[in-house]
């Protein structure tokens, strides 16, 4: 009999790790079907979420209340929906330029109305996990499309100080609610690398320090162990582009105090994608990624992953230019040289802000060789005529030529061949 009981036991073990392995590609494959299709383009406003909290609002399974009001008098919202034990928050666009998980978060919104073939994990995460959504929590900030409050502070670096409505809020609502499991979604710099490779850092993940000394109690270790089973999902997609943000404590912030607060912290930190400038595959990703972390969180998958593969994660780096030329012949007067040039793409505002243009500007010039490109460029026998000369800060609107022939051409930032 016992020796039954231990067969049934690994058998339901394994159709649980099967299910796990297999859910991304669902998730990913299917996610067409639940993208919000209000949210075309990552720079929104606010107005379009008092759209979506309205639509939202007519569906009894979510409970939304109105949160705060922003220094500027905006609504900031939560909503509620699940019945389980498992409490979990998550908050995106504390900064406001910083949209990407706020995208899938309505997306996971519309996952949780739907009823199709992915029923049993709906069924799942809302018995067994009570979830508390706040989709923007510095509407002033999205408007500005800025990292700041109207303030001009950096919430995330208000958690003692308090001077913000929104940090007040943030805080009122861990503090009360006091959830098992927190995620802090955020975009960085698309251009961090993973490890020191030229592999864009696409999705990076923390588990916060909660101390100087970055120790793992009990609460640090779980989020380590949700980010594990996130992490395996994620390569089956970005295969060697999920990173590991630096644990460096920062006792103003958020999430490093949060963690201490008794929640486990997972930060999810939305990088660069090739190809990707409105971030609508990385906006996938984090439907995925955050899902499967739902079902780890529900099933108690976590517990049984290792922390070493969490500490084996890359950690980011700085080793990628949007474009590296390399080999190229630079001529100065009567001297010839052979030299690298990299280049990077700014994002410039325009049309009141909720759309963007590209300026590329040189970044240095030399020997780039332990560098990378997103794109790269071979300019072996090539020479360079730039309209500003090659000059550090320079537009990057550059001509390769060779034999007389413009083989390439560099403008604003962008390969023209």
């Amino acid at each position: 009999m016992k020796r039954h009981l231990l067969l049934l036991f690994f058998i339901m073990n394994s159709l649980s790790e099967l299910n796990a392995q297999g859910l991304g590609q669902k998730l990913h494959d299917s996610h067409v079907l639940y993208q919000e299709k209000l949210i075309t383009k990552r720079r929104f406003g606010h107005k379009i979420v008092l759209e979506l909290i309205e639509k939202i609002k007519q569906n009894p399974m979510f409970e939304v209340s109105l949160g705060t009001q922003s220094s500027e008098g905006r609504d900031v919202f939560l909503i509620k929906c699940g019945k389980g034990k498992t409490k979990v928050m998550l908050w995106s666009q504390m900064h406001g330029d910083e949209s990407t998980a706020t995208m899938a978060l309505f997306d996971i919104i519309n996952f949780f109305q739907a009823k199709d073939g992915l029923d049993f994990l709906r069924k799942e995460l809302l018995e067994n996990c009570t979830f508390y959504i706040i989709p923007m929590l510095n509407p002033d900030g999205a408007e500005a499309w800025s990292r700041y409050t109207s303030l001009g502070i950096d919430m995330n670096r208000d958690a003692l100080a308090l001077q913000t409505p929104e940090g007040r809020f943030l805080k009122n609502m861990q503090q009360s609610i006091m959830p098992d499991f927190g995620f802090n979604l955020h975009d960085k710099m698309r251009r961090y690398s993973a490890g020191e490779t030229g592999h864009l850092a696409t999705i990076s993940y923390l588990a916060t320090a909660y101390d100087q000394a970055q120790n793992f109690n009990d609460t640090r270790k779980k989020a380590a162990q949700v980010i594990v089973g996130m992490n395996r999902n994620m390569q089956q997609f970005i295969p060697k582009s999920v990173g590991r943000w630096t644990s460096d404590f920062e006792p103003r912030a958020f999430g490093d105090n949060i963690q201490k607060w008794g929640t486990s912290l997972i930060l999810v930190e939305s990088g660069g994608y090739k190809n990707d400038p409105e971030k609508m595959y990385i906006r996938k990703l984090n439907f995925v990624s955050l899902l499967t972390g739902f079902q780890s969180i529900a099933e108690k998958l976590y517990q049984k992953e290792e922390l070493t593969e969490y500490n084996n994660l890359p950690l980011n780096s700085k080793s990628i230019f949007d474009i590296i030329i390399r080999n190229a012949t630079l001529k100065k007067g009567e001297i010839s040289y052979k030299v690298d040039i990299a280049i990077n793409r700014e994002e410039k505002p325009i049309k009141g802000g909720d759309s963007f243009t590209n300026e590329g500007e040189i970044e240095e010039i030399g020997d780039m060789s332990v560098f990378y490109g997103t794109d790269e460029i071979d300019a072996t026998g090539m020479e360079i005529i730039a309209e500003d000369g090659i000059v550090l800060g320079a537009k990057g609107n550059i001509q390769l030529v060779k034999n007389g022939q413009i083989i390439y051409k560099i403008e604003k930032g962008r390969i023209i061949k």
